[in-house]
């Protein structure tokens, strides 16, 4: 099994990553696991408590839960990943059955801040994108996708994401064994990766 973490900034262009990689592979040989099924559980606070809880900062990440499962997949058993909702701010009653593949990908913002996670990763990409192209898509995501308004996506951009991107997610690009600049579909790096990928199987 070989497993890829790709990190990089909100809006940075990670999930277009991935699916550039997954495309490379056939269907059965890869699974993604996203770091965002795996904030904390918060069922005993009230939603006004919830929406409170700085989820830029790896506190709010139960990285136990991820190396858990990726080591019960590393030896050929089957998670159930759990399912997070931005609209409620809580992770919901259903999991994704999620099969032991040929290649794992684990995706986030703050998958390289946890030493013990890193250290199950046989590739690191950072997914590079320059600040004002991250706030664009993190303004349209989270207003067309996650219910939010206009001054909360720039409230929590200015009190939070940018701080944290800063502080715990920007200093990550060193440990990265690739960094890909997404200014644009970067075909180079992906052919660069995928030749990793089938080097390694």
């Amino acid at each position: 099994m070989l497993i890829i973490g790709i990190a990089g900034g909100t809006g940075s262009g990670k999930t277009t990553v991935v699916n550039q990689i997954i495309k490379q592979l056939p269907t059965n040989e890869v699974c993604v696991i996203s770091q965002d099924s795996y904030y904390n559980e918060t069922i005993n606070m009230t939603y006004e408590e919830r929406s409170k809880i700085n989820f830029d900062h790896p506190r709010a990440i139960d990285f136990d839960l991820i190396v858990k499962h990726l080591k019960r997949l590393k030896l050929g058993k089957t998670i159930e990943q759990p399912v997070y909702s931005f609209v409620t701010h809580n992770r919901t009653t259903d999991t994704i059955k999620t099969h032991p593949r040929k290649v794992v990908i684990v995706e986030g913002i703050l998958i390289f801040n946890s030493e013990e996670l890193r250290k199950l990763f046989d590739i690191k990409i950072f997914v590079h994108a320059d600040t004002d192209e991250r706030l664009i898509r993190r303004v349209r995501r989270d207003i067309t996708e996650r219910g939010r308004d206009i001054d909360e996506v720039l409230n929590r951009y200015q009190d939070t994401l940018k701080p944290m991107h800063q502080q715990f997610i920007e200093p990550t690009k060193n440990f990265a064994d690739i960094i890909i600049p997404n200014n644009k579909h970067n075909i180079v790096a992906i052919d660069m990766v995928r030749t990793v990928i089938n080097d390694r199987l």
